[in-house]
């Protein structure tokens, strides 16, 4: 059996990610499509956003960013379009148009005046999607020889992704590692491999997992790489329903995601109401190993889910267990 720390480093250990053409992308394109057959409905005709200047990417790596559109042809959600890109070109497959693209970036706060955009330079066509095709082949080969290559300079950091822009004149490799690195000699020996500008990008862990593109164990797609605009440092200000109780750290897998940092779910989750709480906001819990007076005799309480605000309490005469709710088991027998 794999404990829960080794199984989160053997999804996280060879990620390569599969944001652009895969199954959990045209998923993603998907509800973005439904969401704009629905846009009258949901926003309503509004004259001062109706241009179509300004729409959302998706780029490798599960990036999304804002473009301007001076091809004047309107775009359709999931339609692959070339970008421009640090002084060269890209790819990327368009999220959103329209109103809810300026929706999203007033959201983002990048709704200024003067704000000057990269173009789309225009739309994919079949060579330019051969040549991605051929280009998303070539990861893995060029992830195996970046890993050589760290081997070979017997770095300490661990390699997360590479990403070779569409021109091929610039390659992307993305790393953790928990000091500094000294990586000089290894960029000039991948610059005379590639035969390209090589960038070295530490990321954290959160941002791996977003890479990842995997399934959470909710079963849903992580929310960092699916729908959350921005990866949260802390998801949420107050700890007070997942502070330190007793019985919490058997649960501890419950609140922590596959970046071994709290979920970003969290920051959406709400104190349940009508629980007695004390002081710190947490509803008071028995130790275990407690030993209570009832009416049936003496008890000893068994064992708590803090998760679920349940005890579990164990008769010493008829050796019968009972399972009672946090709140009334404090009715019952904590004194005010």
């Amino acid at each position: 059996m794999f404990s829960l720390s080794e199984l989160k480093q053997s999804l996280m250990s060879n990620v390569i990610c599969s944001c652009l053409l895969g199954d959990n992308a045209r998923v993603r394109l998907r509800l973005s499509q439904l969401l704009h057959s629905e846009m009258d409905s949901i926003y309503g005709v509004s004259p001062d956003e109706v241009a179509d200047d300004i729409c959302e990417v998706e780029l490798q790596g599960c990036r999304r960013e804002f473009f301007i559109n001076n091809t004047g042809i309107p775009f359709s959600i999931g339609q692959q379009v070339i970008i421009e890109s640090d002084g060269g070109y890209d790819f990327g497959v368009v999220y959103s148009t329209g109103q809810i693209a300026r929706k999203k970036l007033r959201l983002k706060g990048l709704d200024k005046n003067g704000q000057e955009w990269t173009a789309v330079l225009r739309i994919a066509d079949e060579n330019d999607t051969q040549a991605i095709i051929e280009l998303k082949k070539r990861q893995s080969e060029i992830r195996d020889i970046c890993l050589n290559k760290i081997k070979k300079h017997e770095l300490d950091l661990k390699l997360v992704d590479v990403e070779l822009r569409m021109d091929q004149q610039k390659l992307s490799v993305y790393y953790t590692s928990s000091h500094r690195v000294d990586f000089r000699t290894l960029v000039r020996d991948l610059a005379g491999e590639f035969k390209a500008r090589i960038q070295m990008v530490q990321i954290t862990t959160r941002e791996e997992a977003r890479r990842a593109n995997a399934f959470g164990p909710c079963g849903c797609l992580l929310c960092c790489s699916s729908w959350l605009q921005k990866i949260h440092a802390n998801p949420f200000a107050e700890k007070s329903q997942f502070s330190e109780t007793p019985g919490n750290e058997s649960h501890a897998f419950n609140i922590t995601g596959l970046c071994n940092r709290p979920k970003c779910c969290l920051g959406y989750s709400k104190q349940e109401k009508g629980c007695h709480q004390h002081a710190s906001g947490q509803t008071t819990l028995p130790a275990v190993g407690s030993r209570i007076s009832t009416p049936e005799g003496p008890a000893v309480v068994e064992s708590i889910d803090a998760q679920k605000k349940l005890v579990w309490l164990r008769y010493l005469k008829s050796d019968q267990t009972r399972r009672l709710p946090a709140e009334k088991f404090n009715a019952m027998f904590v004194k005010k």
